[in-house]
């Protein structure tokens, strides 16, 4: 007898679609507007144009982002967020508050190891 499909925690379903490395930057950026592919490369340089692409299509695929692109010399492709897409606003909002608090902590912490590291040096 077969096993029934195993039912997804909601929260396991949202971090399939927007994990990846830089999906969620994608998106963050994405919620200011409408950005030229090479307008994300220069946000985040260090990312491939390989990475990039295979990024923007499974946030196309999955239809977070649209992709528009327009018959021309040289090759102009926009992409930007659907209504469905828009919907993660908040989610992405609450992981910049918690990144930012965080590095905080993390800034924090280490001024005082730094301090107590001097203390024990003197």
């Amino acid at each position: 007898m077969l096993n029934p499909p195993r039912k997804k925690c909601p929260v396991e379903t949202t971090l399939d679609v927007i994990s990846g490395k830089w999906k969620g930057v994608i998106i963050y950026h994405l919620l200011s507007g409408t950005k030229r592919f090479n307008e994300l490369r220069r946000i985040y340089p260090q990312v491939t144009h390989h990475t990039l692409t295979l990024q923007l299509r499974d946030l196309e695929r999955e239809g977070i982002i649209e992709r528009k692109s327009y018959n021309q010399v040289p090759p102009k492709v926009e992409y930007s967020l659907t209504e469905f897409g828009k919907t993660l606003e908040p989610i992405i909002l609450l992981m910049k508050e918690w990144g930012d608090q965080y590095d905080e902590r993390v800034s924090q912490s280490h001024q005082m190891e730094i301090n107590v590291d001097e203390q024990l040096d003197s």
